[in-house]
């Protein structure tokens, strides 16, 4: 792990909507990153501005994609990158989704809005493996058509029968919308999983991501083997802030992946 940031190129920068950008990073010299593990994060400097944690949302060779959106002076300085324009990087930080675990069972990946970018990778994961794992299931909310991230790949991904089996639904649809409308939680009505062999990935907005997982608690899923992401808590990301902590446990270090079996008593404890 690089306590110090290490350089990194910015090859290219689609927009995914109007406030939020994929940066491609690689690195500016021999210096690389170690390999990051689906759902940990690296810790993104804007020279000049400052620093934020950004979980990874593509692992390739040499290259990291980091989706940013636009919330504060931070994440708007990474945003107005331009492709030879370098940040610093450090990491990899944090726990990942740890897929290897759900060997042989069904997943069930929920996410809403910018949620996305973390299971990205762990999608991509499953589906170079296919033969690992049972059904693939991506279950996707969103606001508005306009807030979806990586929307062309989301329409291939629901029109296939091909795994993924993929879902998305709007809060608020517009015209031409081509997906569903309602909350996140009614697809899983639709998903194809067997609930006592599943495990199943959420990250999202703290109220969508304790819908989902009492939802599937309910369905059967056990606690220990829904796994979510608290990413959305931290800010400093190296245990020093505090922003992140939730009883014992600080989530830059502890986390931002946990079992639903931890996390549903730590927000609780928030709570209080």
């Amino acid at each position: 792990m690089n306590e110090l940031p290490v350089p990194y190129r910015v090859t290219r920068v689609p927009r995914e909507t109007a406030d939020t950008v994929s940066l491609t990073l690689t690195p500016a010299g021999e210096e690389e990153l170690e390999p990051f593990a689906p759902g940990q994060f690296a810790v993104v400097y804007a020279f000049g501005v400052g620093e934020i944690p950004v979980s990874v949302s593509r692992i390739g060779h040499r290259e990291l994609v980091h989706t940013i959106r636009s919330v504060g002076a931070v994440s708007a300085a990474l945003c107005a990158l331009r492709p030879g324009q370098e940040v610093g990087l450090r990491g990899p930080f944090g726990t990942g989704w740890e897929l290897e675990r759900a060997a042989g069972q069904d997943v069930v990946a929920v996410t809403g809005g910018i949620g996305l970018a973390p299971l990205r990778p762990l999608v991509l994961t499953a589906l170079a493996a296919r033969r690992t794992y049972g059904r693939l299931n991506l279950l996707v909310g969103t606001r508005t058509p306009d807030d979806l991230l990586y929307a062309e790949r989301m329409r291939t991904w629901a029109i296939s029968p091909d795994p993924p089996h993929c879902w998305v639904t709007a809060d608020r649809p517009s015209p031409g919308w081509w997906g569903q409308v309602g909350l996140v939680t009614t697809l899983l009505n639709t998903a194809r999983f067997t609930p006592e062999n599943t495990t199943a990935y959420v990250c999202g907005p703290e109220v969508m991501i304790r819908a989902t997982a009492r939802d599937l608690l309910h369905r059967g899923v056990p606690a220990h083997r829904v796994r979510v992401s608290l990413e959305r808590n931290m800010r400093c990301a190296t245990g020093h802030c505090g922003h992140c902590q939730l009883g014992g446990v600080l989530l830059c270090r502890d986390g931002p992946v946990i079992g639903w079996d931890r996390a549903e008593a730590l927000l609780s404890v928030r709570e209080l």
